[in-house]
């Protein structure tokens, strides 16, 4: 299938999925997940009608963005963020995703304090306490949204998850159904620098599961574009 009738197939299930939730379809976010997919392939994603083009590794966000890959939709980054990249991602990436530290949010608001602008940002949960992810705990998140008043040039939008690989839907759920209720807890709250719009949770092989439980921001690459190619040769 072509990248234009994928993205009609997905809209329709997150259209689904939405009304079944009692949401409104228009107000859930598709992100295409691009990675190594080309400039041309992005602008094909952009033609069929996803929000938002979202990239996981700079330099090759650099090298597309600089062939007019995202022309026509905002650019997020939603790979793991090192701190010697912030100054090629911040005021590049309309939002950046999966902002895993205190450490990294300052490098952020330095950076864009210099740039003379304020950056937005989501906070990363490690919502399955994986050893070997990054991200703040569930518990540590009410801090992390109170500590964003230090920082004058950011602007925290939300909260982002990614859950353990190789789960089951219903163990998916659970982990969806717990982001959902810090989502909705911390959403109540007042903090400065904090404007709680966006839940991101959901991929190619959960976004309507994800949905379901309360994501407004799905960030969807394979089943738009394709295997990639590591994905090919694992098959």
């Amino acid at each position: 299938m072509s990248i234009a009738d994928n993205v009609a197939r997905i809209r329709a299930e997150m259209a689904a999925a939405a009304r079944a939730a009692g949401k409104d379809p228009a107000a859930i976010t598709l992100v295409a997940a691009s990675k190594m997919n080309d400039a041309a392939r992005v602008r094909e994603a952009i033609a069929a009608g996803v929000d938002v083009c979202g990239e996981n590794r700079v330099q090759e966000m650099l090298e597309k963005q600089a062939q007019g890959a995202y022309e026509g939709a905002p650019l997020h980054f939603i790979g793991h963020l090192q701190k010697n990249k912030v100054k090629q991602v911040v005021g590049l990436a309309s939002l950046i995703h999966g902002v895993d530290s205190l450490a990294l949010l300052e490098v952020i608001d330095r950076c864009a304090e210099k740039r003379g602008l304020t950056q937005d940002v989501l906070l990363e949960v490690n919502i399955g306490a994986e050893e070997s992810k990054s991200g703040f705990a569930p518990e540590e998140i009410p801090a992390a949204l109170s500590s964003a008043a230090a920082f004058s040039h950011i602007r925290v939008r939300g909260l982002m998850c990614i859950p353990p690989a190789g789960r089951s839907e219903e163990e998916n759920r659970l982990f969806f159904t717990k982001m959902n209720k810090l989502f909705v807890d911390n959403s109540g709250k007042k903090y400065d620098n904090v404007s709680m719009d966006f839940l991101s949770m959901g991929m190619s092989a959960d976004f309507a599961c994800a949905i379901a439980c309360g994501s407004n921001m799905v960030r969807v690459g394979s089943a738009i574009f394709g295997p990639r190619p590591y994905q090919k040769q694992e098959t």
